[in-house]
């Protein structure tokens, strides 16, 4: 078993990670909220959007910044034109279908990262992961810093904006009852752009706060939207404030199990074995609460 001392820097690694899934997740419910779908293709748009930012810097010769740009519009650019184009054909779907034909776009996209940028490993280096400070001898740097803060302040406030504004409203209204809401009045279709819109920005700015993290592969990044699932299924798609707890929380066992040698190999189960927990406490909760209440 290793010391205390060795867990350290994977408590630093662990909760940037949670910080990414935690902001992927809270994107993924903010849409299956405002459009009953489950994007399975949020991680594969981030993975291309950090490569596309890769191109752009080390081939074209861009500066930085405007690469990083680039990849975070072009996550929002591909979302939204799947959602203005599929969206409204499935609207009326099972939400298992809806789930389905986004796995559709990730297979798209993941096949052609792997035609275009397969000929060799690549790394995204952030100019904020050269610089940092030490915390009880761990360097932390600033990308985990960003990381974890940047999934906090997006976690607020999109709480905010769901709360106090009139988009926001109407999309809890949709999630709802979409039909009632239409008749109200509400512009149904210009609220789902707007949700599949900031679900696409928030998938490229996490594929390019993963790429840092973890590298730029497009497998692992696409996959990058299992442990944010997971992170919503613990917040049954509906918390945002849970889902950003489950995915730091992820983050953290998946990061602090790494020098656990007898089960290491085993620390991609974590998401799976975290959200099953999670929901067999929480839906034995709700049957004890319903007993209550009939007794």
């Amino acid at each position: 078993m290793p010391s205390l001392e060795d867990f350290k820097p994977f408590v630093v690694t662990g909760l940037a990670l949670g910080g990414v899934y935690a902001l992927s997740g809270v994107g993924m419910v903010v849409l299956y909220r405002a459009t009953g779908v489950l994007n399975l293709a949020f991680g594969a748009v981030g993975a291309m959007g950090a490569l596309l930012a890769w191109q752009l810097i080390n081939t074209n010769g861009w500066a930085q910044g405007p690469a990083f740009v680039v990849c975070v519009l072009f996550g929002g650019a591909v979302t939204l034109l799947y959602g203005v184009i599929f969206g409204p054909p499935l609207s009326g779907r099972d939400p298992l279908v809806k789930a389905t034909a986004t796995l559709g776009l990730a297979l798209i996209l993941l096949g052609i990262m792997d035609l275009v940028w397969s000929d060799k490993a690549r790394s995204m280096i952030l100019p904020t992961s050269n610089h940092g400070f030490e915390v009880s001898d761990i360097f932390v740097n600033w990308t985990q810093v960003i990381a974890v803060a940047f999934g906090l302040a997006v976690m607020a406030l999109t709480a905010l904006f769901l709360r106090f504004t009139k988009t926001g409203t109407a999309m809890r209204a949709l999630a709802n009852d979409r039909e009632i809401t239409a008749t109200l009045g509400v512009p149904v279709r210009r609220v789902e752009a707007a949700a599949w819109l900031g679900s696409g920005l928030l998938s490229g700015a996490s594929g390019l706060l993963l790429s840092n993290l973890v590298g730029l592969d497009a497998a692992t990044l696409t996959f990058l939207v299992i442990s944010s699932l997971a992170a919503t299924l613990i917040g049954r798609l509906r918390s945002i404030t849970v889902t950003f707890a489950a995915g730091i929380v992820i983050g953290l066992v998946n990061a602090l199990v790494t020098p656990i040698a007898s089960i290491s190999q085993y620390r991609d189960m974590t998401p799976f074995v975290l959200a099953t927990i999670a929901l067999l406490v929480l839906s034995g909760r709700r049957g004890t609460a319903l007993t209550g209440r009939a007794g």
